[in-house]
């Protein structure tokens, strides 16, 4: 697969999830509607952030790969493969089935995937790990962002 496979594959998946979790945000009458709070950060802030932190997970996880042995690699794909599908699935029940309070229970156990993660990956890579640091950050402020929402419309 050569030097950079690993973070090439990395990176068209990183992109795909990226790409399915902003297909499935729609920001229609429904969200303009919402009462949101006054921190919130504006709506242009969502894309070049995220679009950053996929940066970092997809290197993350080329380097997982790079330096894990070909026995620990399952694990490795597995960790990353459920975030990616807690990833998406936050984006479909907040904005397409309009459920701020179940993508509020979803978003804990998102955010408890990214932890397994970060500790799945430290035996292989500390600097893979770290820098999935600032994506639990962000997922951490989305969840508060999230149940805030939540709160404010009454659907908690």
């Amino acid at each position: 697969m050569g030097e950079w496979g690993p973070y090439i594959v990395a990176g068209l998946i990183a992109l795909v999830v990226e790409l399915l979790g902003g297909w499935l945000t729609v920001l229609g009458p429904w969200y303009a509607n919402l009462r949101k709070p006054s921190w919130q950060p504006p709506g242009w802030a969502f894309g070049p952030a995220w679009t950053i932190l996929f940066v970092m997970i997809a290197i993350s996880g080329g380097m997982a790969w790079t330096h894990a042995s070909p026995d620990a690699r399952p694990a490795l794909l597995v960790l990353f493969g459920v975030n990616a599908v807690l990833n998406v699935a936050w984006s479909g029940l907040f904005f397409r089935a309009r459920r701020p309070d179940l993508a509020f229970a979803e978003v804990i156990v998102f955010w408890l995937s990214i932890a397994a993660l970060i500790l799945g990956v430290w035996p292989h890579s500390q600097t893979a790990a770290l820098l999935l640091l600032p994506y639990l950050a962000w997922v951490a402020f989305a969840g508060y962002l999230n149940w805030t929402v939540a709160r404010l419309n009454a659907y908690l």
